[in-house]
């Protein structure tokens, strides 16, 4: 995830992320390692209906600067939790519709890559609470926001994690990866 360094994923009622450095050329290789580890996306409805068609159209686009990651993200599989959907209108992608632990872990144990989940922030938060997140890596943005919209809102106890790997770009972002303790 994206994250301002005081802890916010986004800000505004649709998770607007405009105060994100875009520093691509920086960062694009561990995106592109991130989601050549994976073969599942896993998004909450509510990204998922302005997301899906953006990487779609971005796909058809070669010369765009994303095209690389459309091109992963159009491939993959994607699962989107809903409550309200009663079917898919996006290729290569399936709805799951039951209590949230259950679906995942299923989807866990599944034989294929990892899974990657892409938000929105309330759905992440909701992953977190369940303790259903195996890895955290955020990418910590040199802008401070004051308030915003935060992913560890949920949790009632403190959770102490493991910093497994962090880098420093140039243009100021720090990519942290963490794991439960």
């Amino acid at each position: 995830m994206q994250t301002s360094l005081d802890g916010f994923v986004a800000t505004g009622p649709n998770d607007e992320q405009s105060w994100v450095t875009w520093a691509l050329d920086e960062i694009k290789p561990h995106v592109i390692e991130l989601l050549d580890s994976t073969d599942t996306i896993l998004i909450g409805r509510k990204l998922a209906v302005d997301y899906i068609p953006f990487w779609q159209d971005t796909y058809t686009k070669p010369e765009d600067p994303m095209f690389e990651f459309a091109k992963r993200i159009v491939a993959a599989k994607k699962i989107v939790f809903s409550r309200t959907l009663e079917q898919s209108i996006w290729p290569n992608t399936e709805l799951a519709k039951g209590p949230l632990a259950e679906e995942v872990n299923a989807l866990k144990n599944q034989d294929g890559k990892d899974l990657v989940v892409y938000g929105g922030a309330s759905f992440v938060s909701a992953l977190i609470k369940e303790g259903l997140i195996d890895e955290y890596q955020f990418y910590i943005n040199p802008v401070v926001l004051g308030k915003g919209v935060p992913v560890f809102d949920l949790i009632d106890s403190f959770r102490p994690l493991v910093l497994i790997k962090s880098m420093v770009f140039p243009g100021g972002i720090i990519l942290t990866k963490y794991q439960p303790k």
